[in-house]
């Protein structure tokens, strides 16, 4: 939506990230990949920071160190929330 609100697709994801973290007062924590803060990563396929739809395309989730399959995830909610 930040997109197509006239905002570019690297715009948009540091609005969500950074931004984010810093509007929570969290940027030392949180909101960009740096040594000592925690992180919780997608691995997408594509370059969202050029085609925003790409954001979608999520292969694996980390959290907390430990990797996510995308498709396992999904099927576990299946028909239960959401579009999903």
């Amino acid at each position: 939506m930040l997109v197509e609100a006239g905002f570019t697709p690297l715009e948009a994801i540091k609005i969500a990230t950074w931004n984010g973290a810093t509007y929570l007062g969290r940027q030392d924590q949180i909101g960009s990949i740096a040594v000592g803060k925690n992180a919780d990563l997608m691995v997408m396929k594509g370059d969202p920071s050029t085609r925003i739809r790409d954001i979608e395309n999520v292969e694996i989730v980390f959290k907390d160190g430990a990797g996510y399959d995308t498709s396992k995830l999904l099927d576990s909610v299946r028909g239960r929330y959401g579009e999903y």
